[in-house]
């Protein structure tokens, strides 16, 4: 993508994925809130993130801010939330937000910054036509019940060390009640889970979010990941979406620029911890 196409891409995503974000679940709510759109768990004290994609997560989206409105903001949110008993709240950054010293303001305010990732974008009709074909032993599996998602569960355990218990009931809860906004797969050897993966398609959207990802060690290096973004991309395209988004880690940023990504910006998760 030159830069033009890029520009567009951008403002396309800013208006679609965050400026007129639609819930991650039928039980969150989305509103436009002064300068802010936030997201509200239905419980009040849902988490602020951690799994990429939400799950009834507590969060600001998208935000029009400057000099002179933005720690007023800033502290309206958080006394928002904090009223609704959040436990977390995230406050995701990208690289054009503004005022430029957002980040700054938004740690004065008790906000702690997670690691950077990488927005990066490709065109769904070049990834769908990649020439993957599973490797040795490989085979894939559509993710359609609990025991699928259990599948995965166990594949990200293993893969980064971590249990994330509201990403469970988040795949479970959009399998049972919007199953048409996901599509989550899981690479097998044999009997064994070694890859998983998923992908979140909101209705009407350009752009379709890959998430997971996560392969077991000893089975890295083998073009299971590349497998993984190609099949996504062959349903993506079967659904009319033009564009797949990921946030990427630094590992897989260059894998996704090989296959044809460009980078859009950088996002920053910056996390709200309520005190105990």
């Amino acid at each position: 993508m030159d830069a033009d196409e890029l520009a567009d891409v951008r403002a396309a995503y800013d208006r679609e994925m965050r400026r007129d974000a639609r819930p991650d679940t039928a039980d969150a709510r989305v509103e436009r809130a002064g300068a802010v759109v936030r997201q509200s768990a239905a419980d009040g004290a849902g988490g602020g993130g951690g799994c990429g994609g939400g799950a009834e997560w507590n969060r600001v989206i998208w935000s029009d801010l400057d000099e002179e409105t933005a720690d007023a903001e800033i502290a309206a949110q958080v006394a928002y939330f904090a009223g609704r008993g959040a436990s977390e709240v995230e406050w995701k950054l990208y690289g054009h937000d503004r005022p430029a010293d957002l980040g700054d303001r938004l740690r004065a305010a008790g906000f702690v910054p997670e690691p950077a990732e990488t927005l990066m974008v490709g065109r769904v009709d070049e990834l769908a036509a990649l020439p993957v074909e599973p490797p040795a032993g490989i085979t894939l599996r559509a993710v359609t019940d609990e025991a699928g998602v259990d599948l995965m569960m166990d594949v990200r355990a293993k893969a980064f060390g971590t249990e994330r218990p509201a990403l469970r009931h988040l795949l479970l809860t959009l399998l049972r009640e919007e199953p048409e906004t996901i599509a989550a797969v899981v690479a097998m050897a044999g009997d064994t889970p070694v890859s998983a993966a998923r992908m979140e398609m909101r209705p009407g959207a350009s752009f379709a979010g890959l998430w997971g990802g996560g392969t077991l060690p000893q089975w890295r290096g083998r073009g299971i990941y590349r497998l993984l973004v190609a099949h996504r991309a062959r349903i993506a395209a079967d659904r009319g979406i033009r564009y797949l988004q990921v946030d990427a880690s630094a590992d897989s940023r260059p894998i996704l620029q090989r296959l044809g990504f460009a980078t859009l910006d950088t996002t920053v998760p910056y996390v709200w911890t309520a005190k105990p």
